[in-house]
């Protein structure tokens, strides 16, 4: 809720807890005392005592400045904390003390009502003393706090409010720009996007559609909020609170600053003689790893519009709860997001660029292990945040990524010309020469759930220019794994949905009734063969080792450079048992109908669907993407596939 917005209070309540209101006026404003914080670990200790200010603003601690009440004029505007806590109050103010440096500035007056508050205020002015050894950074990327209120007598007492004194940038966080109508081209007026801006985030482009201009602006925003970050963690601190409303835009130097660091905490623990250097390490990873984790919600709302929705952001973070792996996202958000934008989603086609690189960012960010989450340096290098002026050397996994990513585009385009087609079929076998799980006992871990058939190389899954009695439209394709047992055996159960459409007027109306074929087997998992093209096997050995690279031409040809580019393709045997094969449909069909019915749905799918047994060996799997070769050496490419809502 902004400031200005707030309602105003007719007698205004006292930040300190005094009988007087707050926009009295007093003729004789006392001069403020400086002193130097001494770090305190108790939440209810009490405030630190006057002592000198240590000089040199540059090197030595930063002095925090105790103010009067008679210091500042107040305004009439009062609102909650923007975290919504009712334990927090916050006014508008103008420093109106000629002596002091901040004459004549806007200051934010944060009341502190109940004791953790308090703590959280006295732990910002600790934070502040540890941060001031680099006073540039910390007034260009985080919420300077300039000092705090005392009460008019000496003594403080419990129920006294804490009021801390620190810089205002506007009413709006970055929540409320967000939320306005028109906040793009105002928080490009705001930033002005000049030579600087064009030099932090490497992009000079001006205008354009309005995908460019918000991907841009979101390039600027997450490069000054993870260099902010950095500047936290290379001081051995962690924010622990970093969420929209959290961060602010300065209309002054054009950068992102981080909220108010109450809940900051230390890498090391409290007690030194009982820490070790290995526990230190693990607290210190697993701090970065919860900053990066928030900063890949943030990352995700400014992206995604839709999770600004509560109930949208619920599914979002519950799909991560569940234990999901982030690099499933976009198959898990793509139906939410194409539900009311039939004309495109300008999110989506954000991480859509670059070879899907913005929904690699967000997956490392968003890693569900947070030894893998990506830190600050490498989110700073990742090709999404950095501008066409910039050139960034992909690494393998990069490569690999866009290889799916790319793939599973030109699958959702369903095309129909050759040359498309062969394109398309580049790319799998590009992705299976960089296949990142060469060893059985991964595809054992990584097999198990539900994967949708996305393409296959040997025939289009689908109506085509064919016009059949009757007339099925082949809805989804699904591949479940399950494990039975210890052993490598699972359960593959195929199901193909698929419409019967009246004849008449089917071009037009899609409705009918709906059906499914299911078929089950089960299958043991065991090291396959050296999957060679035929032209490959006339070769020698030498030639034959050089094989994969034949195939990496154009922009690939840099990854024929790595050392991990594997000999041949090792892959897996699928051995099937007895398949058990069963339809259903919501309306009578008489036998005739029936068989009518499975011959074009057979038609339609590939045999390999309909017949598991036909699968004979995997050449590649990811934690998002599978490919599965059939006996006649069509590829078929799958994708994981997580409900949107629970049954």
């Amino acid at each position: 809720m902004p400031l200005a917005a707030a309602a105003a209070v007719a007698p205004c309540p006292s930040p300190v807890g005094l009988g007087r209101p707050l926009c009295r006026a007093h003729a004789h404003p006392r001069r403020r005392r400086g002193f130097r914080l001494e770090a305190s670990s108790s939440a209810s200790a009490p405030a630190p005592a006057p002592a000198a200010a240590d000089e040199g603003a540059g090197a030595g601690p930063c002095p925090v400045v105790r103010f009067d009440m008679d210091d500042f004029a107040i305004a009439d505007r009062v609102t909650v904390g923007l975290h919504g806590r009712s334990d927090e109050m916050i006014f508008e103010a103008t420093v109106r003390d000629p002596s002091s440096e901040l004459y004549g500035s806007t200051v934010v007056l944060r009341q502190l009502k109940s004791s953790q508050a308090k703590r959280r205020g006295r732990r910002a002015l600790e934070v502040l003393k540890k941060l001031a050894r680099r006073q540039m950074m910390y007034h260009s990327y985080a919420l300077q706090v300039h000092g705090y209120i005392t009460p008019s007598n000496a003594v403080e007492q419990e129920d006294v409010p804490f009021v801390l004194v620190h810089g205002y940038h506007g009413s709006y966080s970055l929540r409320h720009w967000l939320q306005l109508s028109d906040w793009l081209p105002t928080l490009e007026a705001m930033l002005a996007l000049d030579e600087e801006q064009v030099r932090r985030v490497g992009d000079d482009s001006v205008g354009g559609p309005a995908v460019t201009r918000q991907l841009r602006l979101i390039r600027i925003l997450m490069r000054d909020l993870l260099i902010g970050v950095n500047y936290l963690h290379t001081h051995g601190l962690a924010h622990t609170e970093l969420r929209l409303e959290n961060v602010h835009v300065s209309p002054i130097d054009k950068h992102v600053k981080v909220g108010i660091l109450g809940n900051a905490a230390d890498f090391h623990d409290n007690d030194p003689s009982n820490s070790t250097v290995a526990s230190n390490n693990e607290r210190r990873e697993l701090m970065i790893a919860f900053d990066m984790r928030c900063v890949g919600f943030i990352m995700a709302k400014m992206v995604l519009r839709e999770l600004m929705d509560s109930s949208t952001f619920f599914k979002f973070k519950s799909f991560l709860t569940k234990g999901n792996d982030p690099s499933c996202l976009r198959e898990f958000l793509l139906p939410i997001l194409c539900q009311n934008s039939p004309s495109g989603n300008i999110g989506l086609q954000m991480l859509d660029r670059q070879w899907g690189a913005g929904w690699n960012l967000l997956a490392l960010l968003l890693a569900t292990k947070p030894k893998k989450r990506i830190s600050c340096i490498d989110a700073l290098r990742h090709p999404f945040l950095c501008g066409p002026k910039w050139r960034i050397d992909p690494s393998t996994n990069i490569i690999r990524w866009g290889l799916g990513s790319t793939a599973v585009r030109m699958a959702e385009d369903y095309i129909y010309g050759h040359h498309q087609r062969r394109r398309l079929a580049y790319f799998v076998e590009l992705m299976e020469v960089l296949n990142p799980n060469l060893r059985t006992e991964n595809w054992l871990h990584l097999l198990p759930g539900r994967w949708r058939l996305l393409y296959c190389t040997g025939r289009h899954i689908g109506l085509t220019l064919r016009q059949p009695s009757p007339r099925i439209l082949i809805s989804d394709v699904f591949l479940t794994v399950s494990s039975e047992s210890v052993d490598p055996v699972f359960s593959l159960t195929s199901d193909i949905g698929f419409r019967i459409m009246p004849e008449s007027n089917w071009p037009h109306d899609k409705s009918g009734t709906e059906g499914a074929l299911s078929v089950t087997t089960s299958a043991r998992i065991a090291a396959g063969r050296m999957y060679i093209n035929e032209q490959d096997s006339k070769e020698s050995r030498v030639t034959s080792s050089r094989s994969p690279r034949r195939y990496l031409r154009g922009k690939w040809r840099e990854v024929s450079k790595m050392k991990e580019l594997p000999v041949s393709l090792p892959s897996v045997n699928i051995a099937m048992d007895e398949v058990d094969v069963s339809m259903s449909c919501s309306s009578v069909l008489n036998v005739n109908s029936a068989q009518k019915v499975l011959q074009e749905i057979r038609t339609q799918t590939p045999p390999e669907m309909f017949d598991l047994s036909k699968i004979v060996c995997g050449t590649y799997i990811d934690a998002r993407l599978m490919v599965l070769r059939g006996v006649n050496g069509s590829a078929l490419l799958f994708v994981r596939s997580n409900p949107t809502t629970d049954p």
